[in-house]
C-alpha cells in the first residue's frame, strides 16, 4: 500500500491519495478480500474458494454445503470454512448469505483481533456502517439478521454484543463489494476490502477496480496467484491527486445516479457530473437539423419508450424472447426519426434488442442494433470505462458471427485495447479477446485475398460446426461497484 496513503477529502471525509503518478492501466494497488462469500442461489456452480464457476466441483465431505474447483482451492479456504462448516452442522441448515459474511468477518477478528491487519489502512471497526441513515423498513431487517445470526454463531467462539453485531452488519451493506465469475459476466458472491472501502465516489472517476479470480493451474504453488481485487488507473494520476471509482454506471441521467447513491450509499454526489448534468443534454437529446421533431412529439416517444421497456422486462421475465424483438422493433421504429443515438430510452432498447437477437442468432439484425449502441456508447462512457469495453467486446463478437469481418475484427481491437488498461493483459476475459483478435485477423487476411473464398470457407465450417448457443438474456442490469441486500 505504499502507492497511496489516507487523507482528508474535503466535503467526503476520508479518501486515498496517490504518493507517486501513475499511467493508464498501472495497478496502484491490489487487496485480497477480509472475507467473502458466495451468494445463496449459486453456492452449487461456484467455488467458494476462488469465487470462479465450474460445471463440476467437489463438495465438503462435512457440511455438504461448500464447493471447490479441487483441493488446492479447499485447502487455501479451510481457514475461512472451518467454523462455518461445524457451525452449519450444528444448526443443520444454511443461513443467507449476509450472515454468513458477518460471521466470517468476526471469525478472522477472533483470530487476528479487530484492530489494523498486515496490509490494511483501515480497520473493520473504523469502517462506516451508516445505521444512523437507516430507515425503519432496513432497521427491521437488520435487527432480523442481528437474531438470526445469534442462533448461527456458537457459543464456544468470542461472544459480541448487539451494537457490535450491528455495526458490521451496517459494514457490509454499505462496504460489501460485488465479486464476479472469472468472465467478469455474473456477480456471484459479495466481500469486504477494507482498503477499497477509503476510494470515494465520483461519477467520472480516475480509477476502475476489478476482481481478480486468482490462478491455482500452474503445477508449482510458487506461481499461483490469489483471488483480489485490482485498483487500476484509467489515465494519468498525478502525485497527491485523490483517487476515485463510480459506485454506480455512468449511463443514466445525473439525477437518477445521485437518487441510487443517496439510497444505497447514503450521501449527496457533488461530483462536476452531478451538479452541472454534465452529459443529460446527449441522454435526452433528440434528432436535430431540418427534421427536428417538436417537443411534443419527443415527449411522446420517451413516454413510448418507458412503456416498452416495462413490457420488456416482463417478456424477459417469462422467456418469451420473440416477443421481446417484436417490442424492441416497434419501439426503434418510433424512436430512430425521433430520438439522437445518444438517447438513454433509445440505448437501453439497441442494447436488449442486440442482446436477444443474438441469442435468437439472427446476427445480422443484432449487429446492426449494437453497432448504434456502440456509437452511442462511445459519446457517453469515459474513453477507457470498463462497461464500454465489454459493450464493444460483445459487438464486435455478434459483428464476427454475422460474418462481418471487418467490423467485427475492428471492435475486438478497440475492445482489448480498453480492456488492456481497465482488466490488465492476464485477465481471463483479456485473455479471451486476445484469441479472438488473432482468429478474426487471420479470417480478416483471408477475406481480404478472397471474399468468395472467406465466404465458401465459413459456409463449410458453419455446415459442420453450429454456433455455439449465446448465454440466454436475463433481466439483471451492469452490478454496482457495492452490493447491497436487497
Amino acid at each position: 500500500m505504499e502507492n497511496v496513503e489516507v487523507f482528508n477529502s474535503e466535503g467526503k471525509g476520508r479518501g486515498l491519495k496517490a504518493t507517486r503518478e501513475f499511467w493508464a492501466g498501472d495497478v496502484i494497488f491490489a487487496e485480497p478480500a477480509y472475507a467473502a462469500v458466495v451468494f445463496d442461489n449459486l453456492t452449487h456452480c461456484v467455488c467458494h474458494s476462488c469465487f470462479k464457476r465450474q460445471e463440476k466441483l467437489q463438495r465438503c465431505g462435512q457440511c455438504k454445503f461448500a464447493h471447490y474447483c479441487d483441493r488446492t482451492c479447499q485447502k487455501d479456504s479451510w481457514l475461512n470454512h472451518k467454523h462455518e462448516c461445524a457451525a452449519i452442522k450444528k444448526l443443520g441448515k444454511v443461513p443467507n448469505d449476509n450472515i454468513r459474511l458477518a460471521a466470517r468477518i468476526l471469525w478472522r477478528i477472533d483470530r487476528e483481533g479487530g484492530g489494523l491487519t498486515e496490509g490494511c489502512l483501515v480497520s473493520v471497526d473504523d469502517l462506516q456502517n451508516h445505521i444512523d441513515d437507516f430507515d425503519s423498513e432496513e432497521k427491521n431487517g437488520l435487527m432480523e439478521d442481528v437474531q438470526t445470526f445469534l442462533e448461527y454463531w456458537p457459543s464456544p467462539s468470542n461472544q459480541y454484543g448487539m451494537q457490535y453485531i450491528s455495526h458490521i452488519f451496517g459494514v457490509i451493506s454499505c462496504n460489501g463489494f460485488t465479486l464476479s465469475d472469472q468472465r467478469g459476466l455474473q456477480a456471484v458472491g459479495v466481500g469486504i476490502f477494507p482498503n477499497l472501502c477509503l476510494v470515494n465516489h465520483n461519477c467520472w472517476p480516475n480509477c476502475t477496480v476489478i476482481f481478480n479470480n486468482g490462478n491455482h493451474e500452474a503445477v508449482k504453488s510458487m506461481y499461483h496467484t490469489q483471488m483480489r481485487i485490482e485498483l487500476r488507473s484509467l489515465g494519468k494520476i498525478n502525485k497527491g491527486e485523490e483517487l476515485s471509482v463510480s459506485y454506480v454506471d455512468f449511463l443514466n441521467l445525473s439525477e437518477e445516479r445521485r437518487k441510487q447513491l443517496k439510497k444505497q450509499y447514503y450521501f449527496d454526489c457533488t461530483c462536476e457530473y452531478c451538479t452541472k448534468g454534465t452529459k443529460d443534454d446527449l441522454l435526452l437529446a433528440a434528432k436535430d437539423g431540418e427534421n427536428k421533431p417538436a417537443e411534443n412529439v419527443v415527449k411522446e416517444v420517451m413516454q413510448f419508450s418507458k412503456s416498452t421497456l416495462e413490457k420488456v422486462d416482463k417478456a424477459r421475465a417469462e422467456g418469451a424472447y420473440h416477443e421481446v424483438v417484436k417490442l424492441c422493433r416497434e419501439c426503434l421504429k418510433r424512436q430512430e426519426p425521433v430520438l439522437a443515438d445518444t438517447n438513454i430510452y433509445m440505448l437501453q432498447i439497441l442494447s436488449i434488442a442486440s442482446e436477444v437477437l443474438s441469442y435468437l442468432q439472427m446476427f445480422e439484425e443484432a449487429a446492426e442494433n449494437a453497432k448504434k449502441m456502440v456509437d452511442g456508447y462511445l459519446k457517453i462512457y469515459h474513453p477507457n470505462n470498463a462497461q464500454l469495453g465489454m459493450a464493444i467486446m460483445r459487438a464486435g463478437v455478434t459483428h464476427w458471427h454475422a460474418g462481418l469481418i471487418e467490423v467485427g475484427h475492428g471492435m475486438i481491437c478497440k475492445a482489448f485495447a480498453v480492456l488492456l488498461i481497465t482488466h490488465g493483459p492476464t485477465h481471463p476475459i483479456t485473455k479471451d479477446l486476445e484469441s479472438m483478435r488473432a482468429q478474426t485477423e487471420m479470417e480478416l487476411r483471408m477475406f481480404q485475398e478472397n471474399e468468395f473464398v472467406y465466404y465458401k470457407m465459413r459456409e463449410a465450417a458453419l455446415s459442420n460446426k453450429p454456433f455455439q448457443v449465446m448465454e440466454e438474456p436475463n433481466n439483471e442490469a451492469a452490478p454496482n461497484i457495492f452490493h447491497k441486500k436487497p
